[in-house]
């Protein structure tokens, strides 16, 4: 027979289910179907006797700690939780259990750690079927917390989920590229840079007008110089040739 998983929750040794109950959930502490009675003619029987006390527990322990089922060789077997009063001796050895599977599973102390976790786990459902047997209403009080605390675990392992992967992001992007205080100081940067080349295009600008200019009034100036040269030349050949035409007396 294949062995249940080892857990600190006490359970009832496991048992061969027969082909009777082989479709059905095993929810009280007998495992075979009882044939049923031949129907007689007369008056009608009594109804029968309500369930004990007992029953009663064994099914609130069955429906806060479900029976643990597994197949062998194409047999089920199954294992229900224990029923039987816990004593001073249990609780001390619950603790003690508890204690050296921290050291075996080598768990870590702090922070979030599944393995530590599941052993506490473990530890309040069997604090929860202990308290069960001898009082139901305090174990279904601890169940409601059990689960509630379960759900607060689970939202907590989601956020944490969350931020490691917002981190993650976060630091890929500063690896990929500049932080903002960076980026502002390297547009800055380039900013001024491009104020400078500017200013040096304008100075360059105002030199190339500034020499534009002075060429312009040398050439101005000289070809003013040259009209006059050619006024000059014209008015003297002018006069020239009025001495050569006009006849002398």
């Amino acid at each position: 027979m294949i062995p249940a998983v080892d857990s600190l929750v006490k359970y009832e040794p496991p048992v061969l289910l027969t082909k009777t109950t082989d479709n059905k959930s095993p929810k009280a502490r007998s495992l075979k179907v009882s044939p049923q009675p031949p129907a007689v003619s007369g008056p009608v029987p009594p109804p029968p006797k309500p369930k004990s006390t007992s029953a009663e527990t064994e099914d609130i322990l069955n429906a806060i700690l479900p029976p643990r089922e597994w197949m062998e060789n194409n047999q089920r077997w199954v294992q229900q939780v224990s029923s039987a009063n816990a004593t001073r001796m249990d609780v001390v050895h619950l603790q003690e259990q508890l204690g050296l599977k921290l050291l075996q599973s080598q768990a870590r102390e702090t922070g979030i750690c599944p393995v530590r976790s599941e052993l506490y786990s473990q530890c309040f459902d069997e604090l929860i079927r202990q308290i069960t047997i001898n009082c139901t209403e305090r174990g279904l009080l601890l169940l409601r917390v059990r689960d509630e605390i379960r759900m607060t675990n689970a939202v907590y392992h989601t956020l944490h989920a969350s931020c490691i992967a917002f981190g993650i992001r976060k630091a890929m992007q500063a690896e990929q590229g500049p932080s903002g205080k960076k980026r502002i100081s390297d547009l800055e940067n380039e900013k001024r840079d491009l104020e400078r080349q500017v200013n040096e295009q304008k100075a360059k600008l105002e030199e190339t007008e500034r020499q534009e200019a002075e060429r312009r009034q040398v050439e101005e100036k000289q070809h003013t110089e040259q009209i006059q040269l050619l006024k000059r030349t014209n008015q003297q050949l002018k006069a020239y040739l009025e001495e050569i035409i006009t006849p002398k007396k």
